[in-house]
């Protein structure tokens, strides 16, 4: 059975397959409404249920705060979106080079939003 907190991350996986972006562990935790943990700890459990109940959803599109994938697959599932993927030859770490654009922001759709809505007097 899903929790309560890996329902909110598939449902911002949704919006991030909708927007064609990927997110950090700390802006999904952050808009779930949680905290994400020591190192994203909470967000990769919540992956790994995700990925269990809801197969079909982009896991793959959470990214740690540090830009470190999780495995080749993640690379290569970032790398088809046309996310720029290196390895740094003295860690072993593979890492992914997200541009700006291709992060979500949900702090910048508040405010479009809200600059959309009519004052009231």
């Amino acid at each position: 059975m899903a929790t309560t907190r890996a329902a909110e991350v598939a449902e911002i996986l949704w919006e991030l397959k909708r927007a064609d972006k990927v997110a950090s562990f700390s802006a999904i935790a952050e808009r779930a409404g949680f905290s994400a943990g020591s190192e994203g700890r909470t967000v990769r459990k919540c992956l790994v249920t995700v990925r269990r109940d809801w197969p079909h959803l982009q896991w793959w599109r959470a990214v740690a705060d540090n830009g470190v994938v999780e495995n080749e697959e993640h690379a290569e599932r970032l790398q088809e979106m046309g996310v720029d993927v290196v390895k740094d030859d003295k860690s072993g770490d593979t890492s992914a080079v997200i541009e700006e654009d291709r992060m979500m922001s949900w702090s910048e759709d508040a405010e479009a939003e809200a600059a959309a809505e009519p004052e009231e007097k």
